[in-house]
């Protein structure tokens, strides 16, 4: 019995870090996201976007208090693609 594939998208450990914390929540806006994962602001940036295209991550971008404000929330895709990351983790673990 072989092994399965770990999603390269989600094989990251920053992205990881933004998966696992947004999927015990329904949204995280970015100063979040950057205080747990203790990234810099800017690769917290290209982890979202990659995300974002892997179809994994939805960006709405507004106001706060006058202050620009980004969210995410993961898709559908997004919390499949994580369940199916943990359950090809515990196959390695077994």
């Amino acid at each position: 019995m072989g092994f399965a594939p770990l999603d390269p998208v989600l094989h990251n450990q920053l992205r990881l870090a933004v998966v696992s914390l947004l999927i015990a929540v329904d949204e995280a806006d970015f100063t979040y996201l950057l205080e747990r994962t203790g990234a810099t602001r800017g690769n917290l940036s290209v982890q979202l976007t990659k995300l974002k295209e892997a179809g994994y991550l939805e960006i709405t971008k507004g106001y706060k208090d006058n202050y620009p404000n980004t969210r995410s929330r993961l898709t559908k895709a997004g919390i499949k693609a994580f369940e199916r990351y943990v359950k090809a983790i515990k196959g390695y673990l077994q």
